[in-house]
């Protein structure tokens, strides 16, 4: 078990990066964490089910270097959340945060997720029993609607009765949750984006902390939404372009330290490699992960392939990261020989 020992001062929610099932795992998260510093992050999804009736640690178990770090959880019975808050407290995590955003058919038939939000007030119960049951925040991450109902209302009603349980920070993804026809990857790029409904949230609440989340890409993007809501959680260009990340610590933190290269980042990378080869893992369970983080630069496609290869990867060590860097820095100088 991770230790619990007194915590400094913990970075606002500026900038977060977004719970994403098999994405943010251990490893991804120790990857973003030596690109930024003070971003909060968050765990995929773990049910109830799998903390009360699996293996502990291999769900909850992270490194230090994570924090500020967030765990995500998927359920709907108060007791059950309760008993998981009190896990991730004793686990040294930062947050709990209560998924009521997912749409996905088997997240449903779990009867969690964003069907949750036709339930406020059973939602608003869960968020009760997690407060009661440990000392960190309780969170909660939702939509704006579910299938066809478009009032502002409905979100606006939501969050007065969950709020009312004790939860004072609301992650809100500016798109509705359609529960039948739509594939989690259609609901996250079909229904329209709604960013006004947030920010009229934030601005009838301002006694509250919201998030917004849902297709913000860019830093011009995060600046503008910045000026009406307290954070952003970005998705998945966090993921495929990771080193979108190194600007953040300064431009919205105040950070006076220089953002490490991507160099210098894969240097970093490879002892945690090392530590983690040695408990059992595999290469690519780390290597995929970081396939984007020289999107856009000379060279992109080689590290790609090096690191995607099944015959490269297969009995690797941590030093095919650095044989990858080296590719960059051959395909760099090609480059620029090129150009001159």
């Amino acid at each position: 078990m991770n230790p619990s020992p007194a915590r400094p001062v913990l970075p606002p929610r500026r900038l977060s990066v977004a719970p994403m099932l098999d994405w943010t795992d251990r490893h991804y998260r120790y990857f973003a964490r030596l690109i930024t510093r003070n971003t909060w992050l968050y765990t995929e999804m773990v049910t109830t089910g799998a903390l009360l009736h699996g293996d502990v640690a291999r769900h909850l178990r992270f490194d230090e270097a994570e924090h500020p770090l967030a765990l995500q959880m998927g359920g709907s019975e108060p007791a059950e959340l309760a008993q998981c808050a009190r896990l991730a407290e004793q686990w040294g995590y930062d947050e709990v945060n209560l998924n009521v955003g997912c749409p996905s058919e088997r997240v449903q038939k779990g009867a969690f997720g964003a069907c949750l939000m036709a339930e406020p007030q059973l939602v608003a119960d869960c968020v009760k029993a997690m407060r009661d049951a440990c000392g960190i925040d309780v969170t909660v991450k939702h939509r704006i609607g579910i299938d066809h109902v478009e009032d502002y209302g409905f979100v606006r009603d939501f969050v007065d009765i969950v709020s009312a349980a004790g939860c004072r920070t609301f992650i809100v993804h500016a798109r509705n949750a359609i529960l039948k026809g739509l594939s989690p990857k259609e609901n996250r790029e079909i229904p329209p984006l709604k960013y006004h409904y947030v920010h009229q949230l934030k601005q009838e609440r301002p006694e509250l902390e919201i998030l917004i989340n849902g297709g913000i890409q860019t830093l011009d993007e995060i600046d503008r939404q910045l000026l009406h809501v307290d954070g952003v959680m970005v998705g998945r260009e966090a993921y495929h372009n990771p080193y979108l990340m190194s600007a953040w610590d300064a431009r919205y933190y105040g950070c006076d330290a220089a953002a490490p290269t991507r160099a210098e980042v894969v240097a970093a990378l490879v002892p945690y490699a090392e530590r983690m080869l040695a408990e059992g893992h595999k290469l690519r369970n780390l290597a995929r992960h970081i396939l984007g983080l020289f999107q856009g630069m000379p060279g992109a496609r080689r590290w790609r392939r090096m690191l995607s290869d099944a015959a490269c990867l297969e009995g690797a060590d941590a030093s095919l990261l650095l044989r990858a860097l080296e590719e960059i820095s051959v395909s760099r100088t090609l480059s620029e020989a090129h150009e001159a």
